[in-house]
């Protein structure tokens, strides 16, 4: 039998051999390390912001390494090709079930979700990025996948696809 001194020192052991052994209580892993779950998309904020039902709660989620024009935003005007933006969200995603992959920080600092959504085997990130409707936004520690996101943006823009095409240039960013 251990002494109380002694199961704490078990329990601080097993603790810390799970952390670095990355043990993520209710959370499955996929075969790419990336933390995963699904949700269903209940309502569509505006190009890059979305409200799911995970886990039996809505959740806000913003998605992760891509910024589409503003369309929502009362102190900022509606941005060019904004409304395109989320017109296309809402149309690949309003309803649907989708698969959320984490990255290395689960919220932002408003308490949103943040993660890549796969819908139909597909990240729909990418999506966003390869049909202009975006422009890559990293933002650390998150960026698992920035270096494949910049060759869609770049492609996006090097064709003039979506806001790339559409928009001035000191709109763009």
């Amino acid at each position: 039998m251990l002494r109380p001194r002694q199961r704490s020192a078990v329990l601080v052991a097993v603790l810390a051999a799970a952390s670095l052994g990355g043990w993520r209580l209710g959370v499955a892993r996929s075969g790419n390390g990336l933390r995963s779950d699904s949700a269903r998309v209940i309502a569509v904020v505006d190009g890059d912001t979305l409200d799911v039902d995970w886990g039996g709660r809505r959740e806000r989620l913003r998605l992760l390494g891509v910024d589409t024009p503003e369309t929502v935003d009362l102190h900022r005007p509606v941005g060019c090709y904004g409304p395109e933006a989320s017109a296309f969200t809402h149309r690949r995603l309003q309803g649907q079930t989708v698969r959320l992959r984490f990255d290395r920080q689960r919220r932002d600092r408003y308490g949103r979700l943040l993660a890549y959504v796969e819908v139909d085997g597909r990240r729909f990130n990418d999506e966003l990025l390869t049909g202009g409707y975006a422009r890559l936004l990293v933002i650390p520690p998150n960026g698992l996948h920035g270096r494949a996101m910049l060759d869609e943006e770049l492609e996006a823009r090097a064709a003039k696809r979506g806001l790339w095409g559409a928009c001035a240039q000191t709109e763009k960013g």
